[in-house]
């Protein structure tokens, strides 16, 4: 949809950032409650990671056919039924007692939750002018990130009275709210032209062009870094920094404070400058330095100073990110190459969401898992440096 009034604007673009904000406190409320979760269901710290990972394996492999189905009809469709689908489980989530079914109870999840990520995106970057794709991109996440804030805030303080099951209702209740509040602002979708209709049979193609493989990479890293840090940081900071629930959820707090507005800045920077690479490289190389430090320096002091300087640089470079492929290739295939960069991210997320908690179990400390993430970025930092000459050259026709 594209709506050039700027005050007919605003409001979608607002209830756009609140319905991703509903899924950021599901997925976010898993990560700071999951002492009490793990706690009340007996779990160890391996399958406690599953419950994350079962849901980022479903959602990793949706990205790629939620693309091309956001490409092929319209994305208002699919992100109004990935809302619905992700509410209504989070509600069984908050009733369940079995880890079989929990498990199961996520998988879906991450299945409804990929038909709101890309074309949820999508209908946003329509909201903006084609130079401030990174922008709008940028924006787009933010309600994650300020819904995380408000989470980690007062979550601590209200789980003793109502207990975890109880707010994943609330959350839920305020989710499917954001659903009918975008559904009355939003207005009909619009269909689409027969001759812009898109073929998943140009997916190899788009495959083998070498600047989606290299944002691949790191897109693998990108949330590879910002769920294992993410997912994990108020667990190490009560199992091995000793830490109350209370003081780990202010401090995720503080850091989802700082990613909020620097994800929306990253993105206007890269527009503003055109240099996406300089965002991208430099905020990988702030990620290294920060994650190596992060289980070395003594004191919560220092841990605080390194979980500032992660958060500053862990999700600011993603609008340039994904703008990157769509500047070199064009944008009719912007679903498809969405949903491709985005399924390298979720295996990223998947696969060290997981293996934290394994190398936890296995060494008795999360310095492996963390300098793992370090390690990571200097391979995507690598990858960064090579997309430079695709830069230079012409873009293929939209």
């Amino acid at each position: 949809m594209t709506i050039s009034d700027t005050r007919s604007r605003r409001p979608v673009i607002t209830v756009l950032v609140v319905c991703q904000s509903s899924i950021g406190l599901i997925f976010g409320g898993i990560g700071l409650f999951l002492p009490l979760i793990r706690t009340d269901l007996g779990l160890s710290f391996t399958q406690a990671g599953t419950l994350a990972a079962a849901s980022n394996l479903t959602y990793a492999l949706m990205q790629v056919p939620s693309g091309y189905l956001a490409d092929r009809f319209t994305p208002r469709r699919l992100f109004m039924i990935g809302l619905l689908g992700m509410n209504l489980l989070a509600m069984l989530f908050a009733v369940l007692d079995s880890y079989p079914l929990l498990l199961l109870d996520q998988a879906l999840a991450g299945f409804f939750r990929a038909l709101v990520f890309t074309p949820g995106m999508l209908l946003m970057t329509r909201l903006f002018p084609p130079g401030r794709r990174a922008t709008a991109m940028g924006l787009y996440v933010v309600g994650g990130f300020s819904s995380n804030i408000l989470l980690s805030a007062i979550g601590p303080l209200l789980v003793g009275p109502l207990g975890w099951r109880t707010l994943f209702l609330l959350f839920a209740g305020f989710g499917l709210l954001s659903l009918v509040l975008y559904r009355f602002l939003a207005g009909p979708a619009p269909l689409r032209k027969a001759s812009s209709t898109v073929r998943f049979t140009e997916l190899p193609h788009l495959v083998r062009q070498r600047i989606v493989q290299l944002t691949g990479v790191i897109q693998f890293t990108r949330l590879a870094v910002a769920q294992g840090f993410t997912f994990w940081l108020p667990t190490y900071l009560v199992v091995d920094r000793g830490q109350s629930l209370a003081t780990a959820g202010l401090v995720a707090a503080v850091a989802a404070a700082i990613s909020a507005p620097v994800n929306y800045l990253g993105g206007y920077l890269s527009d503003r400058l055109n240099r996406p690479l300089l965002v991208i490289g430099g905020s990988l190389t702030l990620l290294t330095l920060g994650l190596t430090l992060l289980t070395y320096v003594p004191g919560m002091l220092g841990v605080l100073g390194v979980v500032a300087l992660i958060s500053l640089a862990i999700q600011v470079y993603f609008g340039p990110l994904f703008a990157l492929p769509l500047q070199v290739l064009g944008d009719r295939n912007a679903g498809l190459i969405s949903g491709f960069g985005n399924f390298c991210a979720n295996l990223g997320s998947f696969a060290l969401v997981y293996a934290l908690g394994a190398v936890k179990d296995a060494t008795g400390s999360f310095r492996a898992g963390f300098l793992s993430l370090a390690a990571l970025c200097l391979v995507a930092l690598l990858a960064t440096y090579a997309t430079r000459p695709l830069l230079r050259a012409p873009a293929a026709p939209r």
